[in-house]
């Protein structure tokens, strides 16, 4: 029950320190040209077009043999394919794709994987829980809105006029994606596999999507971050209706720690938006940091009972217009929740089956 695109809102004084980044790479792939910038050896950053505020997504090809190994895709729209084809024939040089690597669900990175991996006839590659869950939410295409989405969105405050753009709209997260194919090779966290004789290793993260996988390559000191971590803006975490309860900031700040712990502050970091940067560290801290004030803003706030949609002037720096209010409701959701987790925040329901939000002692 969600809408696709993962970038959120932008959060409110969220970064005031921002750390400065390092982006060492002045030349860029022009989006959909079927050009390639270099960024290690054997790996090439290409980028494909997107439309909308954020304009491209960066996918990667890693020289694999004879061929090449694709990470994430683009949409699934005719500019979209047309873009590979002319990557297939000028950047990777007529050689043929040997796998794909979608690092999560959304349709900016899985949308044509499925007509990639036909094409060439090849394995796709993510996590289990990616895999079945962009499956399910396909197999909503042409259904009607369910009455669990409805209240859902009506405890959080939506009109009637919200809640019927909602049912018109639902559905439309099998339409940006080409069909996945009905097998593919499951990734886990932690496991270590070669692509032309360089070990790459699955780091996996919880929050924005439910099992997002990062590839860190220690040889040739990269990692290719996918949304996990990116260097300008701040990835959407959201409460969906498919799970009204969930914690997801919570997740997000853990996967963020463990990434710390775990990859070192040298590598290159491949981003899906933005730039190519060094300090992967100083970012996470950033980010950590940036929703911690968030949750201490939004928790000085709730003295009076608000509704979810009550908060956004807590979180965001921008009025919220309908075009974001699912994403902007589902991101409040996930901080109001959090605070819950936390024992500083109690939902109180009314007897029109509002939610209601009330800090506590």
């Amino acid at each position: 029950m969600r809408d696709g695109i993962e970038e959120g809102p932008e959060e409110q004084a969220s970064e005031p320190r921002r750390p400065r980044l390092v982006y060492p790479f002045e030349a860029v792939p022009e989006t959909g040209s079927g050009q390639a910038v270099e960024v290690a050896p054997g790996v090439l950053w290409l980028r494909q077009p997107l439309g909308g505020s954020l304009g491209f997504i960066n996918v990667w090809a890693i020289a694999d043999g004879d061929g090449w190994a694709v990470v994430d895709t683009g949409f699934h729209t005719s500019e979209t394919s047309q873009a590979w084809r002319a990557a297939f024939a000028q950047a990777l040089g007529g050689r043929p794709v040997t796998r794909v690597i979608a690092t999560h669900l959304h349709p900016d990175h899985v949308g044509l994987a499925g007509w990639i991996t036909r094409r060439f006839d090849v394995r796709l590659w993510m996590t289990r829980l990616e895999y079945f869950q962009c499956r399910m939410l396909a197999a909503d295409t042409g259904r009607e809105a369910p009455e669990d989405g409805v209240r859902f969105f009506r405890a959080a405050g939506w009109d009637e006029e919200e809640i019927e753009n909602y049912r018109t709209r639902f559905g439309g997260f099998g339409k940006m994606i080409y069909p996945l194919p009905d097998s593919y090779r499951r990734m886990t966290d932690g496991e270590v596999f070669a692509i032309d004789g360089h070990d790459w290793r699955v780091v996996t993260g919880q929050g924005h999507s439910p099992d997002h996988a990062c590839l860190w390559c220690e040889e040739l000191g990269v990692l290719i971050s996918g949304d996990q971590v990116l260097p300008r803006i701040s990835s959407n975490v959201s409460v969906f209706p498919t799970e009204p309860d969930a914690d997801p900031l919570t997740d997000w700040l853990a996967s963020l720690a463990r990434i710390k712990a775990t990859v070192p502050d040298t590598v290159l970091v491949l981003p899906a938006h933005n730039d190519p940067f060094r300090g992967l560290h100083a970012r996470i801290d950033g980010l950590i940091s940036g929703h911690e004030r968030a949750l201490a803003r939004l928790a000085g706030k709730l003295a009076e009972p608000r509704r979810a949609i009550d908060t956004f002037g807590s979180l965001f720096a921008r009025p919220i217009g309908s075009d974001l209010l699912s994403m902007a409701t589902g991101e409040a959701l996930a901080h109001l929740n959090c605070l819950i987790g936390r024992g500083l925040a109690v939902r109180e329901t009314d007897g029109e089956g509002v939610n209601w939000y009330r800090a506590l002692p």
